[in-house]
């Protein structure tokens, strides 16, 4: 940590109160500048402006990085870190640019009062999209220093060079803290602020390209890491939210009396009704009181055994938008499935839960007509803006902090639960922490659309002359197919589904790629061909092919001919967010059970930032995978879960996760794409078709069941 620096703004004080560290925090960008001192601030286009403290007129909200007079290095994202390593990437990639180790420098997340507005860490964005913004304003500032330093030596700014957090000439050397204190500096003009610095070539990196350590990996794993469940503010009170008792359920009456009475704060507010008191027992027995007073209206509800045809039985076929149906040809696509071969058949997918191992929880703490949340959210100006909206509040009146995170994998863009505390903060006069039970995260929670696919396809010997594939509620990520056939149509409906629904790690991609995938196994069998040919031979985007053959030949593909019954190998491949998977996959299916022997993994997304970082990405990815392919399935009847809990709703232990094997191939000519939902895609049809290899069965639905022996 460089000496200076003002830890206790962001990070929990030494003083425990309660059940947590007490958080101090800045109440503005303004305020936190005054408190990092002056020096030098670069905003996101790379523009530069000079602080001065607490004497600077205006902080812009595009601030990315401060270098400080006290040597402190600053980089500021609204990015959020969920474990999937942004902190530890962008810390790489800010120290690439200005030549400094990442762990000198600081990187701050998600702080809606002081960092600039990013957009959701969702999309696998932040690789493609943050990290370019970054190191730009990195660079403007290690060029504006280099002229800086050019200029007080009267030299010509080529003759010099930057390394280690300072500027050298010959044995002459100068650091950042001392230029960002020069007169020189703050006398610039806007003629020697550098514009459109270029960025360290590929060839040069000596941070990026490698791998590092996750930032704060130690307080994760010796549990000094603070997540938002773990927040603590001064008087606080703990809070908790009477629920329907089943899906749709409306609240007809409810008499608050009981909780008053066992000194709880209770609050009504439509369908709100939630309590707090000074500890989360106290808190649940109020709702619990009176709960046996509340009187619920209910209407019908669908089981999740019927999810297929109500699915396509509730398809929206009109209307437009982003969000309504949606139908693309190219060719005729009729008139070549009339001439060919065909094949067609039907897939389905079930809801599943994100299951992260942190529920939502936040903090709300109100200081008069501001409002200022701790809070896991993959989207921390959205939830500011919902905030706004509820309380009737200017943006500005709120704050949003996002404490690196328990897991999202796209479950947490919502802010539900910030505004459940800030309404129990606003009625109790005290800060409240709302944490969601395990049961509550699981029926409350929105959740992956289950799906429903038909798809149909022509042959003219080992080529797809026709393509013709309809997704029922998925979503339309990956919707389009990756190989070559010159007849094309893709219809996507949006349905009336039964679940609340939000985006998955993949999104719709999980769905499309699993129907699409199998199916091509399903086509180079009705074709005679090596499934693996198959695809090659249907192919022209190299990409794909080289994620193909690199996992195949590390596989040893197809790898079963010794092997006895019950043995099987799949493949299967994908695009999506720029960046190419294939997997193979080797099973054996023993009393109705599908036991995963070995899965190798080839990836490609572009320049590799981050080796061992991409690695565990994929890895997680095809972990997760592998629940929602053998065991993950959200079952519900009569309005109500039937299996939410972690006893019932199995996701991988460590003793599920098989042999597995990473091939990552690193295109340094191409630019970097994010790696955290894409490897995920492939791993369910990959299982899909190795079952069949073993036992001649089709696998179209997930999760994969198999009649018992």
């Amino acid at each position: 940590m460089p000496e200076g620096f003002r830890d206790d703004l962001f990070e929990p004080d030494r003083k425990e109160l309660g059940e947590g560290p007490v958080y101090r925090f800045a109440l503005d960008r303004r305020e936190w500048v005054a408190a990092m001192g002056a020096g030098l601030l670069v905003t996101a286009a790379g523009e530069v402006a000079l602080s001065a403290g607490a004497a600077v007129a205006e902080i812009p909200p595009s601030t990315r990085l401060h270098l400080g007079e006290d040597g402190s290095i600053t980089v500021l994202t609204g990015k959020v870190e969920v474990g999937q390593g942004s902190r530890t990437e962008i810390a790489q990639a800010a120290a690439e640019e200005l030549c400094v180790a990442p762990e000198d420098l600081r990187v701050i997340l998600a702080d809606t009062s002081v960092t600039p507005n990013d957009g959701s860490t969702a999309g696998s964005r932040t690789t493609p999209s943050t990290v370019p913004v970054v190191r730009r304003a990195c660079a403007a500032a290690r060029e504006l220093l280099l002229r800086t330093a050019a200029d007080s030596w009267d030299l010509d700014p080529t003759k010099l060079r930057v390394d280690a957090g300072s500027v050298a000439h010959a044995d002459e050397r100068v650091s950042y803290a001392h230029l960002a204190r020069s007169s020189r500096l703050t006398s610039t003009g806007d003629d020697a602020v550098p514009r459109r610095v270029p960025l360290t070539k590929v060839g040069d990196w000596k941070v990026l390209g490698r791998s590092a350590l996750k930032v704060r990996s130690r307080e994760i794993v010796t549990g000094a890491h603070r997540y938002p469940s773990d927040i603590v503010r001064p008087d606080m009170l703990y809070g908790c939210v009477l629920r329907p008792p089943s899906y749709g359920a409306e609240l007809m009456s409810v008499d608050l009396a009981p909780a008053t009475r066992l000194d709880a704060v209770a609050v009504r507010d439509g369908e709100f009704v939630g309590f707090a008191a000074k500890t989360s027992h106290e808190a649940r027995n109020a709702m619990k009181a009176c709960s046996e007073t509340a009187r619920w209206q209910s209407g019908p509800h669908p089981s999740s055994e019927e999810l297929g045809t109500l699915l396509k039985a509730r398809a929206q076929t009109s209307g437009g938008g982003r969000r309504g149906p949606r139908r693309r040809e190219s060719g005729d696509v009729t008139a070549a499935l009339a001439r060919g071969t065909n094949l067609a058949h039907s897939y389905e997918i079930p809801y599943v839960q994100h299951a992260p191992m942190e529920p939502r929880a936040a903090v709300a703490e109100w200081d008069d007509s501001r409002l200022t949340v701790w809070t896991g959210t993959q989207r921390p100006f959205g939830v500011r803006d919902h905030l706004a909206e509820a309380f009737r509040l200017r943006p500005e009146a709120v704050r949003v902090i996002v404490p690196d995170t328990g897991g999202g994998f796209g479950g947490k863009h919502t802010g539900e639960v910030a505004i459940e505390a800030a309404r129990l903060a606003k009625a109790a006069g005290k800060p409240v922490s709302l944490r969601w039970t395990r049961a509550e995260e699981f029926v409350w929670a929105y959740f992956r659309p289950a799906a429903a696919f038909e798809v149909r396809a022509a042959l003219n010997g080992t080529r797809i002359v026709a393509w013709d594939f309809t997704a029922y509620n998925p979503g339309t990520a990956a919707i389009e197919t990756p190989y070559a056939i010159p007849h094309v149509r893709t219809q996507y409906f949006p349905c009336d589904a039964p679940l609340r629904e939000g985006s998955y790690r993949g999104i719709g991609a999980t769905g499309n790629n699993f129907a699409r995938e199998v199916f091509m196994d399903e086509l180079a069998a009705a074709a005679g061909v090596d499934p693996l040919e198959f695809r090659l031979e249907n192919l022209a985007d190299e990409r794909m092919k080289a994620v193909l053959r690199a996992a195949a030949d590390r596989f040893g593909w197809p790898g079963t001919e010794s092997f006895g019954p019950g043995l099987g190998t799949g493949i299967a491949a994908g695009f999506e967010k720029g960046s190419y998977i294939a997997i193979c996959a080797e099973v054996r299916t023993t009393g109705g059970r599908v036991e995963v022997e070995r899965l190798v993994s080839a990836f490609e997304c572009g320049a590799i930032l981050n080796p061992r970082n991409v690695q565990a990405q994929v890895e997680g990815c095809v972990i997760q995978g592998l629940g929602a392919a053998l065991t993950e399935e959200i079952r519900f009847e009569g309005g109500r879960l039937l299996n939410g809990s972690f006893s019932r709703y199995r996701v991988p232990r460590f003793q599920d996760v098989p042999p597995m094997e990473t091939v990552l191939l690193d295109r340094t000519d191409i630019d970097s794409a994010g790696a955290g939902e894409t490897p995920i895609i492939a791993v369910a049809p990959a299982l899909a078709n190795a079952v069949f290899a073993a036992t001649g069965e089709r696998q179209r639905s997930l999760p994969l069941r198999l009649p018992r022996a």
